[in-house]
C-alpha cells in the first residue's frame, strides 16, 4: 500500500511540475500548491513507514527475548478488544512502566495496551518513548 501511495505522490508531483511549466500564472500557482502537498504527503508516508519498521524491530527483539505479550484479549465481532479486558491489561502495563520507567520493553508493552484500549495517540507516544529508550 505504501508503494502505491508513493507512486501516486510521484505522479501528483509530476503533474504539479507540468502545471508550473504551463506558462500561466494560475497554472504555476496551482502547480506549486500541488508540489507542496505531494512533498508533505511524502513526508507523512515516510514517517508512518519508519514508525512501523521501528515497531517491528522492537517486537522482533522482544520476541527473541521471550517478552512479547500474547494477544489473548477477548474480542468483539469487529475485532476490537473488549473494553473491560483492555482497561485491565492497560492498568497492569501502566504499573510495569511506573515500576521500571527506563525500560523500553515496559513502554513497548504499554504502547500495545494503549492501542488495545483504542487510544492511538497515546500508543504512539508510548512507542516513541520505547524507541528513545531503546537507542
Amino acid at each position: 500500500m505504501a508503494v502505491l501511495v508513493g507512486a501516486l505522490l510521484v505522479l501528483v508531483m509530476w503533474r504539479g511540475v507540468l502545471l508550473i511549466g504551463s506558462g500561466s500564472v494560475a497554472g504555476a500557482g496551482i502547480g506549486v500548491a500541488v508540489v507542496v502537498i505531494a512533498v508533505v504527503g511524502g513526508w507523512v508516508l515516510w514517517r508512518s513507514v519508519r514508525f512501523g519498521l521501528r515497531m517491528q524491530t522492537l517486537a522482533r527483539e522482544l520476541e527473541v527475548e521471550g517478552g512479547l505479550p500474547v494477544d489473548d484479549l477477548p474480542r468483539r465481532p469487529s475485532g476490537r478488544a473488549e473494553r473491560a479486558a483492555a482497561d485491565e491489561l492497560f492498568q497492569r502495563r501502566r504499573a510495569e512502566v511506573e515500576a521500571s520507567p527506563e525500560d523500553w520493553r515496559a513502554w513497548f508493552r504499554l504502547a500495545l495496551a494503549y492501542d488495545d484500549a483504542g487510544d492511538r495517540s497515546r500508543a504512539r507516544e508510548a512507542a516513541r518513548r520505547a524507541f528513545a529508550l531503546h537507542g
